[in-house]
């Protein structure tokens, strides 16, 4: 198989631009009713994801049962797999729900995007043919091969009355996805491979590709790239979508005009410039010693009650330097913020960022740990909804941390114009951005920009190379941690 477009990843020429971030805490998702004419039997659904939840059922697309009807849905279940499940409009099964194809692979990789094509065609007369599943390129073994029969659709699926096409939520029983979308393609009455949609690079990494075919009569490209959330309503299951539009976070870009309405929706959250072409840093869901929880695309972070405990970033970094924003929003007590060594990392949950002699973190109230000795008046305090900025100098091994865009004097202050007090570390391994809470009992939040703002800024800033979008502006020489900073820096 070739390379996932993960931390890591190349770009290809062909570049894809932001994405829509879709959280279930948020209740956001997109859907827009169909036409009665469409071709039920052979169409193409494409679309890159990055997931940010694992080991629960994730509605990607297509969740549109009303009344108690099934149709056809697509989504990552339980254990991880890919799925497609529905009701088949006649023949064999007909008028219950039936697992039409389910991967034998499973998909738990939450700091790369996969591309994944569902191709149906039901007038082909090998079974075998009619659902097929591909992911990065390569057609996936099935574990479930329950193909409908030939020429049969799924009933009620994308028609024009009760029957939406839906794309990370489900309406009737309220259940939403957590990923992060790119480049969604629905091609009506065409039957894609994935190489229509992307191809492998010289690097070996499976990368996008501008589709050049057909959509179909009410087929649909959603590029993600406009900012608006419409006006006016329309009522889809039951639920109040703002109205779609050219200009919307849901336009067609196909020239079908069919736009999706939007539920849910911020621009400062939901639409990010994370893509495929550029896959910047989020919080490490994989790395579970912390018994934390995370929403808002693993850009916000709650820790657990029970352990004193810290979380990492998906990519770490060996050289450059590097830039992120924080905003604390637990009072002052227990909270802090710094980095560690990605090879000290470990299972035990006792320990607490600062036990190791290559990691430091900044407290609340502005002391510092390494080695499990504490330094007091390093730096100020800092409270609610602070926003900070911390700064890994990978070329020098230093840390450092400003809050209000001031950063600290190493004196027990933050009035700083720039980083002049640094925390140092030996070099020689990977290093990645932590912050966390230092009671047993308690729990702490923090909401996190990467590039991409889960808090709303006044400002806007970014890196020398134009990526990012921060409160303060990243010192001279200091980058957004994303794949295309870490391609020509790390």
């Amino acid at each position: 198989m070739p390379m996932i477009l993960g931390a890591n990843g190349n770009q290809g020429p062909y570049e894809i631009e932001g994405s829509y971030m879709i959280d279930s805490a948020a209740a956001a998702g997109l859907s827009r009713f169909g036409n009665n004419s469409r071709n039920g039997n052979t169409f193409t659904i494409s679309f890159w994801v990055k997931r940010t939840k694992l080991g629960r059922n994730e509605l990607v697309n297509s969740k549109v049962e009303d009344s108690g009807a099934n149709s056809l849905v697509i989504q990552f279940d339980s254990n991880d797999k890919l799925s497609v499940i529905g009701q088949p409009a006649s023949g064999t099964g007909a008028g219950g729900n039936r697992e039409a194809a389910i991967t034998t692979a499973v998909f738990r990789d939450t700091a790369a995007w996969y591309h994944v094509v569902y191709r149906q065609d039901t007038t082909q007369g090998t079974a075998s043919n009619r659902h097929r599943i591909y992911v990065n390129g390569v057609q996936q073994s099935l574990a479930t091969n329950n193909a409908l029969d030939q020429n049969v659709a799924f009933a009620y699926f994308y028609n024009a009355s009760s029957y939406p096409y839906a794309i990370g939520n489900d309406e009737r029983d309220n259940e939403y996805g957590n990923w992060y979308m790119a480049e969604h393609h629905y091609t009506d009455g065409v039957s894609n491979g994935p190489d229509a949609f992307g191809e492998t690079n010289d690097n070996g990494v499976w990368v996008p590709k501008q589709y050049a075919g057909s959509h179909g009569t009410y087929g649909h490209y959603l590029k993600f790239q406009q900012s608006g959330a419409g006006s006016g309503t329309t009522a889809v299951g039951g639920h109040d979508y703002t109205t779609g539009s050219s200009s919307t976070i849901g336009a067609d870009s196909s020239g079908n005009d069919n736009h999706f309405h939007v539920q849910g929706y911020s621009a400062t959250k939901n639409r990010t410039t994370d893509s495929p072409s550029n896959n910047f840093a989020t919080w490490n869901i994989l790395d579970t010693r912390q018994g934390a929880s995370f929403n808002e695309g693993a850009c916000k972070v709650t820790t657990g009650t029970s352990q004193r405990s810290f979380v990492t970033t998906t990519q770490g970094v060996k050289n450059g330097k590097w830039y992120m924003e924080i905003k604390s929003k637990t009072a002052a007590g227990s909270s802090y913020v710094g980095y560690a060594d990605l090879s000290d990392l470990n299972t035990n949950t006792a320990n607490t960022l600062g036990d190791f002699p290559n990691e430091h973190r900044v407290n609340d109230d502005g002391s510092f740990e390494t080695n499990n000795s504490t330094t007091n008046n390093w730096a100020g305090g800092f409270d609610n909804n602070d926003i900070l900025s911390l700064l890994i100098d990978a070329d020098n091994n230093r840390f450092t941390v400003a809050k209000g865009g001031q950063y600290a004097d190493g004196n027990g202050n933050y009035d700083e114009s720039g980083p002049t007090a640094y925390l140092s570390y030996t070099a020689g391994n990977f290093m990645t951005f932590a912050c966390g809470d230092g009671a047993g009992a308690g729990s702490v939040v923090f909401e996190c920009n990467f590039g991409n703002p889960m808090f709303d800024i006044s400002s806007g800033n970014a890196d020398a190379n134009g990526h990012g979008n921060f409160e303060f502006a990243p010192p001279s020489g200091y980058f957004a941690l994303c794949t295309k900073n870490l391609a020509e820096y790390g």
